[in-house]
């Protein structure tokens, strides 16, 4: 599959030297936008070492927060008054706990866009891999008692059976009853926004960590402007990196949907990204 990454790069290097100007439809801009994201998050070493530090800091904070009954990674509204509950960790799925770069490779490779049905095929092939560090930190969880939580965004009930099993093939702590396993759509809490999963949770565990690579992941109201978005980030300031752990992910994510807002879909919308870069 990297050869055929390395065929597509030669490809596009040979179309941006040809004096013939190239069009290309939407698809083939949006696979060539995510190409260097896809590659940095499978061959460099620094997404490793980033991933491997934010695992090992979680893991740190983690053991502190158990000892602290004070300690809680949740807002007032979001988790009960009473500190006297059983331990838990939230943590997203993709591209937090299990790496789908291959998917994304996929779409590079076949110059496609996503779509919801090449993403459940991806999902009940169950193939997805841990990110480098989350293994590490879901057992040292679990020998100390603490739940985790997986809260992803994955579609409830299609893509349940196969995001449990590819979790638990990879060696997570998936209760017997799958009951750590809130999809978006669970009947327990059913909003797509994580926000009423995270305080489902809690109201019956003292949740001391969040780890995700999404905005979304800690906060509701993502889906907004760019500047919006900037003012969640400072007004949680002091919790990032002590109470939440925020992975990288540059190949997609709520942020992407920020861009559109303010440029569109079309080559007019292209051009406003240009203007919205900083040159100085």
């Amino acid at each position: 599959m990297r050869l055929r990454v390395l065929v597509t790069v030669l490809a596009l290097s040979l179309s941006a030297c040809s004096t013939v100007p190239v069009s290309r439809d939407a698809a083939s801009v949006s696979a060539h936008n995510n190409l260097n994201a896809t590659l940095w998050m499978q061959t460099a070493a620094e997404y490793e070492a980033a991933t491997l530090a934010a695992f090992h800091n979680a893991t740190e904070k983690m053991q502190a927060a158990a000892n602290d009954p004070s300690w809680s990674a949740l807002p007032a509204d979001e988790r009960s008054p009473d500190a006297d509950l059983p331990l838990a960790v939230i943590v997203d799925a993709d591209e937090t706990m299990v790496d789908n770069s291959p998917f994304q490779a996929r779409n590079i490779r076949d110059d496609s866009r996503y779509s919801s049905e090449a993403w459940l095929a991806w999902v009940n092939e169950r193939a997805a891999r841990a990110v480098p560090g989350a293994q590490a930190f879901a057992d040292a969880a679990a020998k100390m008692g603490v739940t985790v939580f997986f809260v992803t965004n994955r579609a409830y009930p299609e893509e349940f059976a196969g995001t449990a099993d590819n979790l638990r093939k990879l060696g997570y702590p998936i209760a017997a009853d799958n009951s750590n396993l809130f999809l978006a759509g669970d009947p327990r809490a059913p909003e797509h926004e994580k926000g009423t999963r995270r305080r489902w949770i809690g109201e019956r565990y003292r949740v001391v960590l969040l780890i995700g690579d999404n905005l979304g992941d800690f906060v509701d109201g993502y889906r907004s402007s760019i500047e919006q978005r900037g003012a969640l980030v400072q007004q949680h300031a002091d919790w990032w990196g002590r109470r939440w752990i925020m992975l990288p992910n540059p190949a997609y994510g709520s942020w992407e949907a920020a861009i559109r807002l303010r440029c569109g879909e079309t080559e007019a919308g292209n051009e406003c990204l240009l203007r919205g870069l900083r040159y100085e």
